[in-house]
C-alpha cells in the first residue's frame, strides 16, 4: 500500500466488492466499536492490579467482571465480527463470484451483536459463567451459535459454487474457521455450560475449548488473510508452496491437543500434559513451513498493509515458539498460573491476530468503498501504536510473569512482596494498553472518514496501488 496516482482507486472495485459491500462494512463497524470497548475495559482491568482501590465502589466494574466483558468483547466482538468480514470478502474473491445469501449476514451480524451487547449486560449483573472463553451467560450462547451460522452462510456458498476446482490455502483455512467454531462452541456449551462435567473434566474441556477456539478458529482466520494478502500485494507466488497443505492439516489435527501444556503438575492424568507437550512440538512443523511460505511478509517493500502482516506474522512464528518451550515441564512450573500466560494470550490474540487483521483491513476497505484512505499518516500512526502497544504490553506481562513464577516457587518470599516486585512491569504493561487503545481508535476515526459518503472524493489522496490480479494463480 504505497502513494499512488488519484485515477486507480477504483481500479480494482469489481462486482464481488460493490454486492458485498453493506454488509462487510456493517461487520467491521460493529468488530472496531468492540475492539474500543474491550480495549477501555482491558485499560481498567491493569489499573485494577496495580490500585486495588480503582472502581471499587463500582460492583459492576469489579476485576472479575471487567475481565470478563473485557474477554467477551474482544474474542465475540472484534475478532468474530472482522475475522468473518475478512474471511467472507476472501471467499468471494477467490469463487469468482459474487456472494449469494448476503442478507443472512446482515441479519446474522445484528442478531450477533445484540446477542453480545446482551450477555455483556448479563455479565454486569451478575450472570457471567467460570470458563475462559467462554464466560457469556447461558442465555445468549444458543443465539450466538444460531446468528454465526447465518453470517458464514455466504461463505459456505462461496465454497461450494466456485467457478473452478483449483483451491488455495486462503480458501482452505476460512472454510476450516467457518465450520469447526460451531462445533467447538456446541460442544463447549453442552459439556461446560448446559450439561456440566464433573470433577478434572472441565478443566480440561475449557482448555480445550480456548486452545481450540485459537488453533481452529482465530488462527486459521488470521492465516487466510496472510496468504491471500502476501501473493496479492507482492505480486510474487508463494515460496514451497507444495508443503501449505501439509501445514494446513497439521494445525487441524495436532492443534487442539496443545491445550493440556497449562495443567502440567495439576491434578490430572500426567498423559494429558505429556500429549500436550508432544503436540506442541509437532506443531513446530506448521509454523516452519508458514515462515516458509510467508517469509516475504517480512519484506514489504513499502507496503504499509504488509507491514502488518509481517508483524502479525513475526508473533504467529514466535507464538508457537513460545507455547513449544513452556510446555517443558521445568519451564511450565515457572510460567504458568502467572502474567507470563496472559503475555501468551495477548501476543496471539493482541499480535498475531489484530495486527495481521487490521492489515486486511487497510487492503479490502478501499475496494469496498471504491475510494482510497484518506490519510496514509493515520495508517502509519496506527502501525506503529499497535506495533509499540502489543509490545510494550507482551513484554512487560512476559517479564511480571516470570519474576512471578520465580518468586512463587520460592516460599520464604511472601506474596505482597510479589506485587511490589511486579508492580512497575504491570505499569509498563498499563502504558502499553495505552498505547495500543489510542492506536485502535485512530483505526476507527479513519474509517469513519474512509466510508463516509459526504466526503469529496476530489480532496482525497490515494494511499493505495492496485497491485497484479492473481486471484486464480498464486493467491
Amino acid at each position: 500500500m504505497t502513494t499512488a496516482s488519484t485515477a486507480a482507486p477504483t481500479a480494482e472495485v469489481t462486482e464481488i466488492d460493490a454486492t458485498a459491500r453493506c454488509p462487510l462494512l456493517l461487520l467491521l463497524g460493529f468488530a472496531l466499536l468492540w475492539l474500543l470497548v474491550s480495549g477501555a475495559l482491558a485499560l481498567v482491568n491493569l489499573v485494577q492490579l496495580t490500585t486495588p482501590t480503582f472502581a471499587a465502589a463500582c460492583p459492576v466494574m469489579t476485576y472479575g467482571r471487567a475481565q470478563a466483558m473485557q474477554e467477551s468483547a474482544f474474542i465475540y466482538g472484534w475478532a468474530a465480527n472482522a475475522g468473518l468480514a475478512v474471511t467472507l470478502w476472501i471467499l468471494g474473491r477467490l469463487s469468482g463470484a459474487p456472494l449469494r445469501s448476503l442478507n443472512w449476514t446482515t441479519a446474522g451480524a445484528v442478531f450477533w451483536n445484540l446477542a453480545l451487547l446482551l450477555g455483556l449486560v448479563g455479565i454486569a449483573t451478575g450472570d457471567a459463567t467460570v470458563h475462559g472463553w467462554i464466560q457469556l451467560p447461558r442465555y445468549v450462547l444458543p443465539l450466538l451459535l444460531v446468528a454465526y451460522g447465518a453470517m458464514a452462510v455466504p461463505g459456505v456458498l462461496a465454497w461450494t459454487g466456485r467457478r473452478q476446482d483449483t483451491t488455495f490455502a486462503s480458501q482452505w483455512y476460512g472454510v476450516a474457521a467457518l465450520f469447526l467454531f460451531p462445533w467447538l462452541f456446541s460442544i463447549a456449551q453442552m459439556m461446560l455450560v448446559f450439561f456440566p462435567t464433573r470433577g478434572v473434566l472441565q478443566p480440561l474441556i475449557a482448555g480445550w475449548f480456548v486452545q481450540g477456539a485459537w488453533t481452529l478458529w482465530l488462527a486459521p482466520l488470521m492465516l487466510a488473510a496472510a496468504y491471500y494478502l502476501l501473493p496479492k500485494i507482492s505480486g510474487k507466488a508463494i515460496r514451497h508452496y507444495e508443503f501449505a497443505a501439509l501445514s494446513f492439516w497439521t494445525l487441524l489435527f495436532v492443534g487442539a491437543w496443545t491445550g493440556g501444556r497449562h495443567f502440567v503438575g495439576g491434578p490430572i492424568p500426567a498423559w494429558v500434559a505429556t500429549v500436550a507437550g508432544v503436540s506442541c512440538a509437532l506443531l513446530l512443523f506448521h509454523y516452519i513451513v508458514v515462515a516458509l511460505n510467508l517469509g516475504g511478509a517480512f519484506r514489504p517493500a513499502g507496503s504499509t498493509v504488509l507491514w502488518f502482516v509481517g508483524a502479525g506474522l513475526g508473533a504467529y512464528l514466535l507464538g508457537g515458539v513460545l507455547d513449544a518451550v513452556t510446555s517443558i515441564r521445568g519451564v511450565a512450573m515457572i510460567t504458568q498460573f502467572t502474567h507470563f500466560s496472559t503475555a501468551q494470550t495477548q501476543l496471539a490474540v493482541s499480535g498475531a491476530f489484530s495486527l495481521t487483521l487490521f492489515g486486511a483491513i487497510y487492503f479490502l476497505v478501499p475496494r469496498l468503498t471504491g475510494r482510497a484512505w484518506p490519510s496514509l499518516s493515520l495508517i502509519r500512526g496506527h502501525f506503529f501504536a499497535a506495533l509499540l502497544g502489543t509490545a510494550a504490553l507482551v513484554l512487560a506481562l512476559a517479564v511480571a510473569g516470570l519474576i512471578q513464577g520465580r518468586e512463587q516457587n520460592n516460599a520464604t518470599v511472601e506474596f505482597s512482596a510479589i506485587a511490589v516486585h511486579v508492580k512497575p512491569w504491570l505499569l509498563v504493561a498499563t502504558a502499553g494498553q495505552a498505547v495500543l487503545l489510542i492506536g485502535n481508535l485512530l483505526l476507527a476515526v479513519h474509517l469513519l472518514r474512509a466510508v463516509c459518503p459526504f466526503r469529496q472524493a476530489a480532496t482525497a489522496p490515494a494511499t493505495f496501488r492496485q497491485p497484479p490480479t492473481m486471484e486464480a494463480s498464486v493467491s
